[in-house]
């Protein structure tokens, strides 16, 4: 696996903690079993953003009943 730096002047410390992060990742990746679906950020869970309660009518109701109070 090649990595290049396009942009920019990291410091060698930046330049480890990236690999870092990309070799864990890479050890994640191969360690699980084939098939096996990926684990789901809880940010991108749609019950996050549901609520239990209607917003109130009013200006700009329309944003409160997307994201959360």
């Amino acid at each position: 696996m090649n990595i290049k730096v396009v942009r920019g002047n990291p410091t060698p410390e930046e330049l480890a903690a990236a690999l870092a992060v990309v070799r864990a990742r890479a050890v994640a990746a191969a360690a699980a079993p084939p098939g096996a679906p990926g684990t789901r950020d809880s940010w991108s869970d749609p019950a996050r953003i549901a609520s239990a309660r209607l917003p109130q009518p009013g200006p700009a109701s329309w944003t409160r009943s997307y994201w959360p109070s």
